[in-house]
């Protein structure tokens, strides 16, 4: 090939058309005393015959490049249009473990054929003819090089085999209907342009199982937090255990104080929501301390409601508060009363009375909404001191800024631990600052792993990392 190439060059060089001969320019060569001429060819008269070589060795070696990759793609393709089509060792087919039923799960390793170009096809029976698989139905066509059991949600204790092997799982739905307790029969194809190889068809009965194995660790970390509480527990009933402060709790009895001193009755609110919400159970047990607190002061007290299910619970509340503090002739039944359920005839009424009656302490407790900034500035214009507390982060800057105390979030749930002191709450207090410290522990050291093995493109972290997946 390099040969004819050459000899094309000089052939072209020879023969070359278009080129006006260079008329020869005489060239005087001295030798000793004696003068001869030579005639020699201008240097000017040589460029186009350069020009004319570089550009034909620019063309036949751009040539003999483009031949060489032609011969081989066609032999590539020719080998692998020759190449059989190798079928996967080991293909099972069985029932999805820790599931509800109706799926199946099918396995295979990799075969020697996979490649983009190769497709897997997973095919069903309809129950006519179970012996051929070329007339079973396509359920599902993916390319070779994908569906690896590595890239499911499988956990490492419930994993069905190696990462590496390929993993579908046939559910009903999209003209797929599986029926618990039937057999079925599924096969799998390989497909490469018209060559189409089959294996033998595996059967499989989809059946509900009693228990979800893929998150047994959300049962592991339930006992381990339920552990956690219980070891708090015991120890706050040994000793005392520390609580950070929190200033609008300290301020609890002096505002019940202040309202004793003026002789002015002091205002309770619970909230919008009814006893379902959190918040408004969390109001509820405050006000049980609230109550007993004024029944040893004589303070008179108000609980207007939105809900009468919260009246009749905050009713029976605040009756055994008077009797705790040794004072049932002082408990008046119409001290919690029902106003509407209407949000703003509501929230008209408290601010009359607000004004009328001027309390001299206003707790606001519980879920608020936009009534939050009418109540509370209504209030701030009578000289009361103000305490509110609530989990509803889009109305807590209207209570930091029109109320001397507040409690942000947790803090209201914390409430009655952090006044009653009762070893029992102020133990599952302490289990669940416990239980939100690990939490962070572990997102940290999670975060580490993660970046550790992409990083590193290993598998060790994710033997870490699945222990807190999927945790409800």
């Amino acid at each position: 090939m390099l040969k004819k190439t050459a000899s094309f060059v000089l052939a072209s060089l020879r023969g070359s058309k278009g080129l006006a001969p260079a008329s020869p320019v005489p060239v005087p060569l001295f030798d000793g005393d004696s003068r001869r001429s030579e005639v020699r060819p201008s240097p000017r008269s040589l460029r186009p015959r350069w020009t004319a070589f570089l550009n034909t060795l620019i063309v036949a070696v751009l040539a003999n490049v483009l031949l060489g990759w032609c011969m081989l793609i066609g032999s590539s393709s020719f080998a692998l249009a020759q190449e059989p089509l190798s079928l996967p060792h080991g293909f099972e087919v069985f029932d999805t473990p820790s599931d509800g039923g109706g799926s199946l799960t099918v396995i295979w390793p990799p075969s020697p054929s996979d490649s983009k170009e190769v497709r897997y096809q997973v095919l069903l029976s309809d129950g006519k003819n179970i012996s051929d698989p070329s007339t079973f139905k396509v359920v599902a066509e993916f390319p070779a090089n994908t569906r690896y059991i590595g890239e499911s949600k499988w956990p490492w204790w419930t994993r069905p085999a190696a990462r590496d092997q390929h993993q579908f799982t046939l559910k009903s739905g999209k003209g797929v209907e599986l029926t618990n307790g039937t057999a079925y029969h599924v096969a799998l194809a390989v497909v490469s342009g018209d060559l189409r190889t089959f294996t033998s068809a595996v059967q499989a009965t989809p059946e509900p199982n009693w228990m979800n194995w893929n998150q047994i660790n959300n049962l592991f970390l339930a006992l381990l937090f339920g552990g956690i509480v219980f070891y708090a527990i015991s120890v706050a009933k040994k000793r005392e255990i520390f609580l950070r402060r929190i200033p609008g709790l300290d301020a609890v009895d002096e505002a019940i104080g202040r309202s004793t001193e003026l002789g002015k009755p002091i205002l309770y609110l619970t909230g919008a929501h009814d006893m379902s919400d959190p918040s408004t159970i969390a109001a509820a047990v405050i006000l049980g301390r609230v109550a007993k607190r004024a029944a040893g002061y004589e303070t008179n007290l108000l609980v207007p409601h939105r809900d009468p299910i919260t009246m009749a619970v905050c009713q029976e509340i605040t009756k055994q508060a008077y009797l705790e503090a040794g004072k049932p002739d002082l408990f008046k039944e119409d001290a919690n009363f029902f106003i509407t359920t209407d949000q703003f005839s509501y929230t008209a009424a408290v601010d009359g009375i607000m004004l009328r009656k001027k309390p001299a302490a206003n707790f606001f407790m519980g879920a608020y909404f936009a009534e939050s900034l009418l109540l509370t500035e209504t209030g701030a214009s009578t000289g009361a001191i103000q305490i509110a507390g609530t989990d509803s982060d889009h109305q807590l800057p209207f209570f930091v800024t029109t109320c001397d105390y507040t409690l942000i979030g947790e803090e209201l749930y914390a409430a009655s631990a952090y006044l009653s002191r009762e070893p029992i709450q102020v133990g599952t207090l302490r289990g669940q600052d416990i239980g939100k410290a690990l939490i962070l522990g572990v997102l940290a050291v999670g975060t580490l792993l993660a970046t550790a093995g992409a990083v590193l493109d290993a598998q060790w972290p994710q033997l870490f990392l699945d222990v807190f997946k999927d945790v409800k």
